[in-house]
């Protein structure tokens, strides 16, 4: 099964008065929706914007495992561990809460920041917090989250280009930009895919395009 979701069709929130836009693909904090909790591994997929200056103050996470991908501006990252760290487009970076963590997240930069947060839930509880970030990542380059058994592909595809979807029970398909067909479905910027035992079906770019794609376990 292929269920299409539409960028259009995201949970707004944030707070414009401090600069601050999120596009919920999932149930989140007021935006609670009983039929759409997780798909897979994959519990939220935020589309943040944030303005020059703006940004999130100090919160804490656990048991999650947070993949961010930047898509223009750079973030600034900072933690309770230590870790201070500017993410830029094409980088890939893994923040493992387990028992627990707090972080920042700002727009340090002179141009509008816009990246996507992905949050995974561990198989297991537990653990120690860690961090990671992978820095210009490659076409085709998988990165593996083992602890929630998922696998992210990165596709960047020239027009009329194909590319094969893994053949994963669970497979979650974000379209960063440009516009792609799937399955006989026309897709574009932020819409996404959920994919359920659909078998392997190709994507074929009409535009220049970027999108990321998720293989999970059951």
């Amino acid at each position: 099964m292929i269920d299409v979701r539409r960028a259009a069709e995201r949970y707004r929130g944030g707070d414009p008065g401090t600069g601050t836009d999120t596009r919920h693909a999932f149930s989140f904090g007021p935006h609670y929706d009983p039929d759409n909790l997780r798909f897979g591994a994959l519990i939220a997929c935020n589309e943040e914007r944030l303005a020059p200056g703006a940004g999130f103050a100090e919160h804490p996470h656990s048991h999650t495992e947070i993949v961010t991908w930047v898509i223009e501006g750079e973030l600034t990252h900072r933690d309770s561990a230590g870790h201070r760290t500017t993410v830029r487009p094409g980088d890939v970076q893994h923040l493992s809460a387990a028992t627990g963590v707090r972080h920042t997240e700002r727009n340090d930069g002179a141009v509008p920041l816009v990246f996507l947060q992905m949050w995974l839930a561990p198989r297991e509880p537990g653990g120690e917090p860690a961090y990671r970030t992978v820095t210009g990542i490659a076409d085709p380059t998988p990165y593996a989250v083992p602890a929630a058994g998922a696998v992210l592909h990165v596709r960047r595809l020239s027009p009329g280009e194909r590319t094969a979807v893994p053949a994963a029970p669970h497979v979650y398909l974000h379209v960063v930009r440009g516009e792609l067909r799937l399955d006989g479905a026309e897709l574009g910027p932020g819409d996404a895919a959920r994919l359920t035992d659909a078998g392997d079906p190709a994507v074929t770019a009409l535009t220049a395009a970027e999108l990321l794609v998720w293989e999970m376990a059951p």
